[in-house]
């Protein structure tokens, strides 16, 4: 895997494949490889995260810096931060475009 397609804790993710297709989530965890751990802190909370084959997400060039703090400092993110990232993405996106 090249360095841009390598997933990092609190990186904004598009879900390309399943029921969530179009949405918007945050990596909480790496599994191995191929899987990664997403959250939404809506539909999909920090206590059940969706297990998602990396073929099935489009990594975006955006991490947030709220949620690697506070994954960093107590294994842990509110569902409110991970809202919160995944809103001033898509904020920043409209704005840009």
């Amino acid at each position: 895997m090249t360095e841009a397609n390598t997933p990092k804790l609190g990186q904004i993710v598009k879900i390309r494949k399943g029921r969530e297709s179009g949405k918007y989530a945050v990596i909480i965890g790496i599994e191995d490889g191929r899987f990664v751990a997403i959250a939404d802190g809506d539909k999909r909370k920090f206590d059940q995260p969706k297990k998602k084959n990396l073929l099935h997400l489009e990594l975006q060039d955006w991490i947030s810096s709220e949620v690697v703090d506070s994954l960093r400092e107590s294994d842990r993110v509110t569902n409110g931060k991970l809202r919160f990232a995944v809103a001033k993405f898509i904020e920043q996106m409209d704005s840009n475009a």
